[in-house]
């Protein structure tokens, strides 16, 4: 499955859109994790227990996000962002969005014709 953050793919076009995918993922750190950040945050500098579980959640939100496209019978995801937010103080909400879409090998429209 191609992913893309941009409108289109270099070398593709468009020939179908599915709509709109998403992938998401509600993630707590648990106690133990919770209790070495706390210690860690004391003297400064990346928290890793809080960076392991965000990039964790990404690549699961993202896995979600292209199962759906999948089922859609797309076999690409165009416009992809992420989207996150904080539940409650104990819990981080994160979503991979796009749009799903089918292409096909030929002028993306954004190339120049030579």
């Amino acid at each position: 499955m191609i992913i893309s953050t941009t409108n289109f793919v270099a070398g593709y076009r468009v020939v179908e859109t599915k709509g709109e995918t998403f992938g998401l993922v509600v993630r707590s750190r648990g106690l133990a994790g919770n209790i070495a950040a706390g210690l860690r945050s004391l003297g400064g500098g990346e928290i890793k227990e809080y960076t392991e579980l965000l990039e964790d959640a990404r690549r699961h939100a993202i896995d979600r996000m292209v199962a759906n496209a999948t089922a859609m019978g797309a076999n690409a995801i165009i416009s992809m962002r992420f989207d996150s937010s904080d539940m409650g103080g104990a819990m981080t909400e994160i979503v991979a969005y796009g749009t799903a879409v089918v292409l096909e090998p030929g002028p993306s429209g954004y190339e120049q014709p030579r």
